[in-house]
C-alpha cells in the first residue's frame, strides 16, 4: 500500500490593519459621488499603491512590484484586477521570493479583488514578452511600485527596446488581432449593446495606439483622443458600479442607470456621448495603422542609403503627385491637396477633395481634412460643382464610408449640412437596424449606388437615400419632419423647384412601397390607385423603388428578403402599369429631345453654314462675353441651365464623325463633360448645320484657348489629328487609376418616346471619354444618324439620351434598335 500525503497550502498571512483600513477607505472613496472620472481612478490607483507598498515592505534585496497593464497606466476602475509583476534579479532564494509574493497576493485575495500576477527574473519578463505579444503590451505600461526601482527601470527599458527593435514584425501581429477582435465585436459606434472594452473604438484599441506610439513608428492623431478615451473609462466606472461586477458589456438594462450615474439626461444621451468617443478612436486608428503601413511598406521597398553629400545612392526620389482633380493629388495611397490648393480661398474644396478621394478608392489624408476646415462656408444656394461633387461622393459605394466619417472627424460634415448634427450618432432602439441614423443614411447611399442604372436621375436617388430619415432627429412622425427638411436641404443644395419636389416627395413615402406591399391587399385596385397617386411619374416610381430596396439593406438582414422584395416588385409593376395608362391617356411625349434653338446657336448656325466651318464660343462661367473662334462677337449670354465650369457652342456643316470627333477633342484637353445637346438644323436652307452645346469643367488647371479648340477641331475633321492615337499615348504615359467599382453600364430602348425617331438611353459611370466612344459605337452602326442627344452628367453617373433615325429619316425597326443598342453597352463594356 502507497502512502499519499498532502501539502496543505500555505496559511493566507492576515491582511491586518492594513489590509483593513484599505478596504474602508476604497469602499468610502467609491461611494463618493461628488469625484467620479478620471481624479477618483487616480485616487484609487494611489490608494491601492499604498496598500500594496505596505504589503511588499520589508522587501527583500533584489525583488520590484510592478504594476503592468492598466493598472500600470493607472486606470483603476472600481471592479478592475490589479495586474502585478513581482520581479527579481535571482539573488533571492526560491523561498525568499515565494514568501514575498504570498506576502502580497494573499490579502489581495481575501478583499475579494481580482488578481493577474506573475513572478520573473527580467530575463525571463524579456522571454514573455518575445512569445506573447499580450504580455509584451502589459509591459508596455509597466509602473514601480515598491522595492528595487532600479530593477523596474531597467525592464521599462529593455521592454521599450526590445518593441522598437521588434516593432516591424510585431505591429503586422498586432493588427491582425485588432481586425480579429473588431470582426467578433463589432463596431462600439453602432452597437446597442457594445463592449466598451474589447469592440472596435473601444479602450483596447486606444491601449493600442499607445503601443504603436512606442514604437516610433507612427503616432495617432491627438485631437480629441484622451476626452473620447475619458469618458469611455467614465462609462466603464458607472457600469461597474451599478453592476456590481467587472463587466465592459453595456447591456440595455444598465442604460438607464449608467446615465443617471453619469448625470446625463437620458439613455439616448448616454450612447450619443459613447458612440461619439468611439469614433474618435475608431477614426484615429484607422488613420495610424494606415500610416504604420505605409512606413513599413517603404522601409521594405525603398531602403534608405545617404551618401556622405546630399542623397545617396539608393535613396527614394521625390514622392510621386498624381493629380485627382483641381486642388487634389494622390500621394503614398492617400488623396492629399496640391502644393497649389487654397482651402480658404476656395469653399468647393472640401467636396471635390471628398469626392475625388472616394472615386479613386482612397483615404483622405488627416491632414488634407484638417487643412480642409479652412474653406469658407459654401453660398446659398449652393453652386453647381458643389452639388455634382457631393452627389459624386455618394456614388463612390463603399469607400464613400471613410471618406465621410473623414469629414465627419473634423466636423466638416454637419458645417455642410446643419440638419446632420440632430442624426449624428443617434442610436436607432431596434433590433432590426445595424447602425446609428447617420451611418445608415451613409450606408442607403452605398446601397443605392448599385442600383443607379435603374433610374433616369440618379442624382436624386443618392441624394434621396443620404436624407430619408433625417426627419428621425424631430419629434414627431420622421416622414413628415423628414419632408419639410429635405426640401430645405434640396433648395439650400441648388436644386430647382421639380427637383426639390421630388426629393421632399421620395422622403415623405420612403416606407409606402414596403409598408403597401406587406400589409395591404395588392388585387385591390384602390390598393394601387392610392400609391400611383401619391407618387405621381414613372420616374419617381423608379426612385421610389431604387429607394426602398437601398434603406433596407443598408438596415440589416432582416428588413429585406426575397419574399419582401418580390411584393415590393409586384406592387412597383401594377403602379407603373397604373401610371403607363394615365400617361396613354394623357398628353403624347415630346419629339425632340431638345428646346428651341437659343439666338446664340441660331447666330452661330448661320455663320458656320456661310463659312463651311467650324464655328464656336467658349464662355466661362461668370463671363460677361464668350471667347469665340471662326465667327463674329457674341454679346449675350445664355439664361438656360446652369453652367459648370463652362459653356461651349459648337456650329458645323453637317458630316459623319462629328459626335465622337467632338467629345474625343473635349477629353484631349482635358475637359470634363457635364451636360451637351445635339441637334440640327438648317438655318439659311443651305444644308444642315450640327449644333452642340456643351457644359464643361477644367479637369485640372484653367480652361483651353478656344481659337486653339477650334485649330484643333479642323484638324480631326480633316484626318491630320489623330485622335484615337493621342488618347492611346496619353494613357500610357500617364495611366488612370482604376478608382472604386462601378456598376455595369446599361443601355436601353425607349419605346414610345418619339414617333420621329427611336430612342436609346445609356445609363453608365462617367469616365474620360465616355462619350467618345458611345460616339464611335454609333458610327460605326451602319445606316445610322444621331438626329438629337441629350448628354447628363450627375455625379459620378451620365444618363445619355440619343435620337436616332435610319437613311430614309425615319426611326430603326424594333429589332434594328436593340441590335445598336446592343453594340453600344458592349463597346462601354
Amino acid at each position: 500500500m502507497t502512502e499519499h500525503t498532502e501539502t496543505a497550502a500555505p496559511s493566507s498571512p492576515p491582511a491586518g490593519a492594513a489590509g483593513s483600513g484599505y478596504a474602508a477607505d476604497r469602499l468610502a472613496l467609491l461611494a463618493e459621488d461628488a469625484r467620479p472620472g478620471p481624479s477618483r481612478r487616480r485616487e484609487l490607483a494611489a490608494l491601492t499603491d499604498a496598500w500594496l507598498a505596505r504589503l511588499f515592505t520589508p522587501a527583500v534585496p533584489g525583488t520590484a512590484l510592478v504594476a503592468v497593464g492598466g493598472y500600470g497606466r493607472g486606470e483603476l476602475s472600481p471592479r478592475s484586477d490589479l495586474d502585478l509583476l513581482l520581479l527579481h534579479d535571482g539573488s533571492a532564494s526560491a523561498a525568499e521570493v515565494a514568501a514575498l509574493a504570498d506576502r502580497v497576493w494573499y490579502p489581495v485575495w481575501d478583499l475579494g479583488l481580482d488578481l493577474d500576477h506573475s513572478v520573473r527574473t527580467l530575463a525571463e519578463a524579456r522571454a514573455t514578452a518575445r512569445d506573447d505579444l499580450k504580455a509584451q503590451l502589459g509591459l508596455l505600461d509597466a509602473r514601480h511600485l515598491a522595492g528595487d526601482d532600479a530593477l523596474t527601470a531597467s525592464l521599462r527599458t529593455a521592454v521599450l527596446a526590445d518593441w522598437r527593435e521588434q516593432a516591424p514584425r510585431r505591429l503586422p501581429e498586432l493588427r491582425e488581432m485588432c481586425v480579429e477582435r473588431a470582426a467578433r465585436q463589432g463596431e462600439l459606434a453602432h452597437l446597442l449593446e457594445p463592449d466598451l472594452k474589447e469592440a472596435h473604438g473601444g479602450l483596447r484599441d486606444a491601449t493600442v495606439l499607445r503601443a504603436v506610439a512606442a514604437s516610433w513608428i507612427a503616432d495617432a492623431p491627438r485631437q480629441g483622443l484622451d476626452a473620447a478615451r475619458t469618458r469611455l473609462l467614465d462609462a466603464r466606472d458607472a457600469l461597474h458600479l451599478v453592476t456590481g461586477r467587472a463587466t465592459d458589456r453595456l447591456t440595455l438594462q444598465e442604460h438607464d442607470q449608467v446615465a443617471a450615474r453619469l448625470g446625463l439626461l437620458d439613455a439616448d444621451t448616454l450612447l450619443r456621448e459613447l458612440y461619439e468617443a468611439a469614433r474618435t478612436v475608431a477614426y484615429a486608428s484607422d488613420v495610424t495603422w494606415r500610416t504604420v503601413e505605409r512606413v513599413l511598406r517603404s522601409r521594405t521597398r525603398r531602403p534608405r542609403r545617404l551618401g556622405l553629400l546630399g542623397r545617396g545612392r539608393g535613396e527614394p526620389a521625390a514622392v510621386e503627385r498624381v493629380p485627382l482633380a483641381e486642388g487634389v493629388v494622390e500621394q503614398d495611397g492617400e488623396a492629399v491637396l496640391a502644393r497649389a490648393a487654397r482651402p480658404e480661398r476656395d469653399p468647393v474644396l472640401p467636396l471635390r477633395a471628398a469626392a475625388a478621394a472616394a472615386q479613386a478608392g482612397l483615404p483622405l489624408s488627416p491632414h488634407a481634412v484638417r487643412a480642409l476646415a479652412a474653406a469658407p462656408p459654401l453660398p446659398e444656394p449652393w453652386p453647381a460643382e458643389a452639388r455634382e461633387a457631393l452627389v459624386t461622393l455618394l456614388g463612390a459605394g463603399q469607400s464613400t464610408v471613410a471618406v465621410w466619417e473623414a469629414l465627419e472627424a473634423e466636423d466638416l460634415v454637419t458645417r455642410l449640412l446643419p440638419d446632420w448634427e440632430r442624426v449624428r450618432c443617434r442610436p436607432q432602439r431596434n433590433a432590426v437596424h445595424r447602425f446609428t441614423v447617420d451611418r445608415h443614411l451613409v450606408e442607403t447611399a452605398v446601397r443605392a449606388c448599385e442600383l443607379t442604372r435603374r433610374v433616369g436621375r440618379p442624382d436624386l436617388l443618392l441624394v434621396g437615400a443620404l436624407l430619408h430619415d433625417i426627419g428621425k432627429g424631430w419629434p414627431g412622425d420622421h416622414s413628415v419632419a423628414g419632408e419639410v427638411i429635405a426640401r430645405d436641404v434640396a433648395s439650400r443644395l441648388g436644386f430647382g423647384r421639380a427637383d426639390a419636389d421630388t426629393l421632399a416627395l421620395l422622403v415623405r413615402h420612403h416606407l409606402l412601397l414596403v409598408e403597401t406591399a406587406t400589409r395591404r391587399d395588392l388585387d385591390d385596385p384602390a390598393t394601387v390607385i392610392s400609391v400611383a397617386e401619391a407618387v405621381g411619374s414613372r420616374g419617381t416610381l423608379d426612385l421610389l423603388h431604387a429607394l426602398t430596396e437601398a434603406d433596407a439593406l443598408a438596415t440589416g438582414p432582416a428588413a429585406w428578403s426575397t419574399w419582401r422584395a418580390r411584393l415590393v416588385a409586384d406592387l412597383a409593376d401594377r403602379v407603373a402599369d397604373a401610371l403607363d395608362g394615365r400617361t396613354a391617356s394623357g398628353p403624347q411625349p415630346q419629339e425632340s429631345a431638345t428646346d428651341a434653338p437659343t439666338a446664340d446657336q441660331e447666330r452661330l448656325a448661320v455663320e458656320a453654314a456661310r463659312t463651311g466651318g467650324p464655328v464656336l464660343t467658349l464662355r466661362s462661367e461668370g463671363a460677361s462675353r464668350a471667347d469665340e473662334a471662326g465667327g463674329a462677337p457674341d454679346e449675350s449670354a445664355d439664361p438656360g441651365t446652369e453652367p459648370v465650369g463652362a459653356e461651349l457652342l459648337l456650329a458645323v456643316p453637317d458630316r459623319p464623325g462629328l459626335l465622337p470627333a467632338a467629345a474625343g477633342l473635349l477629353a484631349l484637353h482635358r475637359l470634363t463633360v457635364r451636360g451637351a445637346d445635339l441637334r440640327t438644323c438648317d438655318p439659311v436652307g443651305a444644308g444642315p448645320v450640327t449644333l452642340l452645346s456643351w457644359r464643361v469643367a477644367a479637369e485640372y488647371g484653367a480652361l483651353p484657348d478656344a481659337a486653339r479648340l477650334r485649330a484643333d477641331f479642323v484638324r480631326a475633321l480633316d484626318g491630320s489629328l489623330d485622335i484615337d492615337s493621342r488618347l492611346a499615348e496619353r494613357e500610357a504615359a500617364y495611366p488612370r487609376r482604376r478608382g472604386v467599382p462601378s456598376p455595369p453600364p446599361r443601355v436601353t430602348v425607349a419605346p414610345d418616346t418619339s414617333r420621329l425617331a427611336t430612342v436609346i438611353e445609356v445609363r453608365a459611370h462617367d469616365a474620360p471619354g465616355l462619350l467618345y466612344r458611345i460616339g464611335h459605337a454609333l458610327e460605326a452602326a451602319r445606316d445610322v444618324a444621331v438626329r438629337a442627344a441629350r448628354v447628363s452628367t450627375l455625379g459620378a453617373d451620365a444618363v445619355d439620351v440619343f435620337y436616332l433615325v435610319g437613311p430614309d429619316g425615319a426611326p430603326l425597326g424594333r429589332d434594328r434598335a436593340a441590335e445598336v443598342a446592343r453594340a453600344v453597352e458592349k463597346a462601354l463594356a
